[in-house]
C-alpha cells in the first residue's frame, strides 16, 4: 500500500483506534543516501538525517502505545559497502547511542539488538552494551536494532542449532515443527510484526526478518526515511487498521469470530 498523508492541519493520530493498535512493527528505513544526494549533500548527511527520524517515530510509537519497534539499521550486506561509508555508518551509530540514551531512559524505551553483532566493532558494542544495560528495566516500547542482520544468515544459524541439537540426542527430527525453529531464531522472545513499513519508493523485503513477516501487513511510502516523521506513521498505522487480516481463513470467519 502506498500512503497517502493528510495534508490539513488535523492530526491523522486522532484517526487511529488505540485498541487496535499492532503490537510490533518493523521498518525498513530506506533512503537516506537518495535524500542527500536530491538535497547536493553527502550521503552520510543522510544517514545522520535518519538519526532524527529514528527519535520522532520511538518517540510517537511510544506514546501511542505500541509494544515493539525493530528498524533495520544495519543488514549483513551492507558490509559491502564502501569501508570509509562503513566506518562512517559504526561511528554515528556510537554518536547517537550515546546521546540518545538519555532520552531512551526518559521514555521508557528498552534498547535491544538482533544480529551477528559480533562483526561490529568494539567501540560501537561498547556504547551498545552500555546503553542495552541501562535500558533494561525499562517497561515501555521495545525498540529493537537490527544490526549486522539478514535473514538468511538468521535462519541458516538456526538450522545449525536445531542440527547439533539432533546430533547430540537431545532433539529428534520428529519434534521439529515451525514452533521448534521459530524457537531457535534470534527474535525468539519477540512477537512477529503485524506492520512492516518501508520508506524510499522500493517494493522489497531486502532478506528482513522473512520467517517473521509471514502474514505481516507490507506498508510501503515513497518517502525517504529522513523525512518520515510522526504523520507519515500515524498514516501507515491507520491504513494498517482498515485491513481484514484474516491469516488464511474466509472474511465470513473472521467476522464471525468477532
Amino acid at each position: 500500500m502506498i500512503e497517502n498523508v493528510q495534508t490539513n492541519k488535523m492530526s491523522l493520530k486522532e484517526e487511529i483506534d488505540l485498541k487496535q493498535l499492532p503490537v510490533h512493527i518493523a521498518v525498513i528505513m530506506d533512503g537516506n543516501g537518495r535524500w542527500a544526494q536530491k538535497n547536493g549533500m553527502e550521503r552520510f548527511m543522510g544517514h545522520k538525517e535518519g538519526v532524527v527520524s529514528v527519535r520522532k517515530i520511538v518517540e510517537a510509537a511510544g506514546s501511542l502505545g505500541i509494544k515493539y519497534l525493530t528498524v533495520y539499521t544495519f543488514s549483513t550486506e551492507n558490509w559491502n559497502r564502501p569501508q570509509e561509508e562503513v566506518d562512517a555508518l559504526m561511528a554515528l551509530m556510537v554518536t547517537a547511542v550515546r546521546r540518545e540514551t538519555k532520552d531512551l531512559m526518559a521514555n521508557n524505551v528498552r534498547l535491544r539488538t538482533i544480529g551477528d553483532v559480533d562483526r561490529l566493532p568494539p567501540l560501537t558494542r561498547k556504547e551498545l552494551d552500555a546503553c542495552i544495560e541501562e535500558t533494561k528495566n525499562n517497561t515501555g516500547l521495545n525498540l529493537i536494532l537490527a544490526l549486522s542482520y539478514s535473514s538468511r544468515w538468521e535462519l541458516t544459524e538456526a538450522v545449525k542449532k536445531i542440527a547439533g541439537e539432533i546430533k547430540d540426542g537431545t532433539l529428534s527430527l520428529a519434534q521439529i515443527d515451525e514452533q521448534i525453529v521459530s524457537n531457535h531464531l534470534i527474535t525468539k522472545d519477540i512477537p512477529d510484526p503485524d506492520l512492516l513499513i518501508r520508506t524510499g519508493g522500493e517494493f522489497r523485503i531486502s532478506n528482513y526478518l522473512l520467517w517473521q513477516l509471514a502474514y505481516a501487513e507490507l506498508y510501503f511510502t515513497d518517502t525517504y526515511w529522513p523525512d518520515f516523521r510522526e504523520e507519515n506513521l500515524y498514516a501507515a498505522i491507520v491504513d494498517y487498521q482498515k485491513r481484514e487480516r484474516r491469516f488464511g481463513k474466509t472474511g465470513e470467519q473472521i467476522q464471525f469470530n468477532k
